[in-house]
């Protein structure tokens, strides 16, 4: 398969590589090109910039959650109609969870055979950025560091010198020269980048890094390199299927999903943005009609028959979802009344009684009796590994799902007696050992899971979604 491809890597976090691919995509867009933006890791916020920039939604590589198989059949399936693939990697380019590196962004430019355009921030390097670019390029001979990109440069003097150490010692490309530029500076939350869908107001910034990229980067010189990548085995896994990208669209009727679709509330606004495309695509394929919802703004809950409340940050509009007091109620009483509901994080958040931050206390929907505490350091941060208890809404006991967890909230209140649908083999959880607390058919934890790391889940979401629907004669 030909699929012209570059991965964005840097030496270190802070390095601006986000910037860079922010930049790439948009200026690539602006000449025509269809850009497939990927994000490697579980990361919600730089795929929406990513997608704002290239105009096609950002998908997520990661190996831990998917699988090396899972991932190289992803790949190019989630490309397809693209004139360009765009990874832009996570951490430093050696960096990862694995001692050896399996894991690391080096490892998915190998497995892919991405060329690796290295961004290097040059703001406190004079000739010494070629030992760092050097050590880069020949720790893993395996990947090919095809470009530099300077970041950071101040003035004509300063990049005289570290073009000229790159180009003389380190026998690499300098594709482009960033100065310092203040303005292209994007919004950091306690969890990094400020969510793009959070706040629209930012969105300007994405077309300025674009012109930025296009008047100091060589775009043409970066093609030819993307385009220099080696064909993709067409013999490979086989290819993942999903629904379409207008996801909104419930489209045909899924194969035996049993009859119509079923109608599942997603809560989609300013305080809930983080979700998988691909779970948001399972859940379609299995037969589910998405239904968006706002908890800040919209005055009622929609009919349905499950909900589904992703993450995202609602600590921030606190106030908000108190004030929508006949939301909250409805969703309270939904839960009750054993409507089946999947939560995830912020989602976990706003089903408690409460959460308090920075002093100040917001009462949420009340689904379950504990409350939320915000702190200033993270709570639970990296990847999760859990294992059924049996005492979930679709028990299979001893049954392993992989997923993520980044908070820097903890739960408080707890009686002691709650059921957890979930072992925690690997991370923090709920609380020490468990998470995803069940009340009824609704689910609730810390972990974001990804449809590829549990591709049951959504399948037997909307089966329960169907069950109790019929069981209760609502048309769900």
């Amino acid at each position: 398969m030909r699929l012209p491809r570059l991965m964005v890597a840097a030496p270190s976090r802070g390095s601006g590589k986000s910037t860079v691919a922010i930049g790439i995509a948009a200026a690539l867009r602006s000449r025509g090109r269809e850009v497939q933006a990927f994000k490697k890791g579980p990361d919600f916020i730089d795929p929406m910039w990513l997608s704002a920039a290239s105009g096609r939604r950002c998908r997520n590589l990661d190996f831990f959650m998917m699988g090396r198989e899972r991932l190289a059949a992803a790949f190019p399936e989630r490309a397809a109609g693209a004139d360009l693939a765009l990874v832009e990697s996570n951490h430093g380019l050696h960096d990862g969870t694995d001692r050896e590196g399996a894991d690391s962004g080096a490892a998915l430019a190998r497995l892919l055979a991405l060329p690796v355009l290295l961004v290097v921030n040059a703001q406190r390097l004079g000739r010494g950025v070629a030992p760092l670019v050097q050590g880069q390029i020949a720790f893993d001979p395996a990947v090919t560091v095809a470009g530099v990109v300077l970041n950071r440069v101040r003035g004509a003097r300063h990049e005289g010198k570290v073009r000229d150490a790159v180009e003389r010692y380190c026998r690499v490309e300098v594709l482009g020269v960033l100065p310092d530029l203040p303005e292209l500076a994007i919004a950091e939350r306690h969890l990094g980048l400020t969510p793009l869908e959070e706040a629209p107001d930012l969105a300007p910034i994405v077309e300025q890094i674009g012109a930025a990229v296009a008047k100091h980067l060589d775009l043409d010189r970066i093609e030819t390199i993307a385009r220099s990548a080696p064909n993709l085995q067409e013999n490979g896994p086989a290819p993942l299927t999903g629904a379409a990208e207008g996801w909104r669209e419930a489209g045909a009727p899924a194969a035996g999903n049993g009859g119509g679709r079923v109608r599942i509330g997603v809560a989609m606004d300013r305080a809930f943005t983080f979700y998988y495309p691909e779970n948001l695509e399972a859940l379609i394929a299995a037969g589910a009609e998405l239904i968006p919802f706002s908890p800040l703004d919209d005055p009622r809950l929609p009919p349905v028959g499950g909900l589904y409340i992703g993450g995202g940050f609602p600590e921030v509009f606190m106030e908000r979802l108190e004030a929508n007091a006949t939301m909250r109620e409805d969703v309270r009483r939904a839960i009750a009344a054993g409507v089946p509901a999947w939560a995830e994080c912020g989602g976990l958040m706003y089903l408690t009684r409460g959460i308090t931050w920075r002093g100040c206390r917001a009462a949420m929907a009340g689904a379950f009796a504990c409350s939320v505490e915000m702190d200033d350091r993270p709570a639970g941060h990296g990847y999760v590994l859990l294992e059924e208890t049996g005492n979930g809404a679709w028990p299979h006991a001893g049954r392993l799902l992989r997923g993520h967890e980044f908070h820097h909230s903890r739960l408080v209140g707890l009686g002691g007696g709650e059921a957890f649908a979930y072992r925690t083999l690997r991370g923090s959880g709920a609380i020490r050992g468990f998470d995803g607390l069940v009340q009824g058919a609704c689910v609730a934890g810390y972990t974001h899971l990804h449809a590829d790391g549990a591709p049951w889940w959504a399948s037997e979401f909307v089966a329960l979604v169907r069950s109790c629907a019929l069981s209760t004669g609502s048309r769900g």
